[in-house]
């Protein structure tokens, strides 16, 4: 079977997919490791270029969940993306793109909430890249990096964060261990009336409203840096940016990330802060409902803080031990009831065997647990949650 024929298999695959539906970023699918692809094994066929790479990545599982009330059962998709990449010389390509969520064009960018990057990159020098289009904001921290698909549980701040945006990724490289990245790109997929409702207002002060109006330029600006030491031993990745919200509004972000990376074990641990004049990640808004009154109104001056870490532990071969741990705080910094009126903490452990050694498969055996707790004067209840999860997650590589 030709090169030509192997290819229009590949399409056809990526079409029936799409109809019955992270820049480069490292971990969000960047980099693939030494895996065979399922064409050169069916077909025998010598990959001899880097032009086409076809993936599917799927997560699937058996759910058994307590709510903070009673235990429940069910299977869950949790992920089912397609995934086509390649390279031509100093050109390159990237398209991924989510089967299970909406497809409809957004006011701002217009593209599909489903599409999460559709970008081309050109390598202008050895140290210089430019890569444009949708693709993954270049925010710090390894969980923010990690390919989706292997998540468990994101933290509370990177599962309300909307994060794959329109824009222009500058890449310089001044040795072959660091690297440094300017990622200019939209603040929203959406116009500001979209994203947050009609008539928004602000609550600022002594509960003192006052009303939102959209910016004339709402754009992103990120600083990344990745480090590389001691033979790739300890990995870090840095990152500042601010956000332009709307008009006179604005959101800032650190985001510090470091890892430590052996053969057989992995160990990173990451702060993020966010600095919100208008609440971006809508956590508080939504805890606090009864303080906002009436009308489209979102707290000014919200702080949230996360401290993440987690290991993988290759302890023999083929099985792979995951402990993750979280803590996180989020405060209302202008008005004194609700400074720092929530704790939550994360509790999270996995055994993952992989069946196939040539193959980026595994099967899982996890737990995840959630402890929420809130100051008297926030008048909120403390609550916690639990999920037990037997399935499996797989990166195809198709092609």
């Amino acid at each position: 079977m030709n090169m030509k024929k192997i290819m229009m298999i590949c399409a056809m695959m990526s079409l029936a997919l799409g109809a019955s539906a992270q820049g480069n970023n490292t971990g969000m699918g960047g980099e693939d490791g030494n895996y065979e692809s399922l064409a050169s094994r069916l077909f025998k066929l010598e990959k001899k270029s880097d032009a086409f790479n076809v993936y599917f990545n799927y997560a699937s599982s058996f759910q058994e969940a307590y709510d903070g009330n009673d235990w429940g059962s069910s299977f869950k998709n949790k992920q089912a993306r397609l995934e086509i990449k390649g390279s031509f010389g100093k050109l390159s390509y990237r398209f991924r793109h989510r089967l299970n969520k909406a497809n409809g064009a957004q006011g701002e960018d217009n593209f599909a909430k489903a599409t999460d990057i559709l970008s081309v990159g050109y390598q202008v020098t050895d140290k210089l890249g430019i890569t444009g289009g949708k693709m993954c904001q270049n925010w710090g921290g390894f969980e923010f990096d990690e390919n989706p698909m292997y998540i468990y549980q994101y933290s509370d701040m990177v599962d309300n964060m909307d994060n794959f945006m329109a824009g222009v990724n500058f890449a310089f490289k001044p040795v072959e261990s660091q690297e440094f990245n300017l990622n200019i790109t939209n603040a929203y997929n959406n116009k500001l009336a979209q994203e947050y409702g009609a008539d928004l207002k602000v609550m600022k002060e002594n509960g003192k409203t006052e009303a939102v109006e959209a910016a004339k330029h709402p754009l992103t600006y990120i600083l990344l840096w990745n480090g590389n030491f001691f033979g790739d031993k300890l990995q870090t990745r840095w990152s500042v940016g601010t956000q332009t919200q709307a008009k006179d509004q604005s959101s800032q972000m650190v985001m510090l990330g470091q890892k430590l990376n052996l053969p057989t074990f992995q160990w990173y641990f990451d702060y993020m802060g966010a600095f919100d004049d208008v609440d971006r990640l809508g956590i508080a808004t939504s805890d606090l409902s009864a303080f906002r009154g009436k009308g489209n109104v979102r707290y000014g001056k919200v702080n949230y803080n996360s401290f993440i870490t987690k290991v993988n532990w290759q302890f023999v071969p083929q099985w792979n031990l995951m402990l993750k741990g979280m803590y996180e705080t989020a405060s209302v910094s202008k008005i004194e009831e609700l400074k720092n009126y929530r704790k939550s903490f994360g509790y999270f452990a996995s055994l993952e065997y992989y069946p196939v050694k040539s193959q980026d498969c595994r099967v899982f055996l996890s737990y995840i647990g959630r402890n929420y707790k809130f100051t008297d004067k926030s008048k909120l209840a403390d609550y916690n949650t639990s999920r037990i999860e037997l399935g499996f997650m797989y990166r195809i590589k198709a092609f």
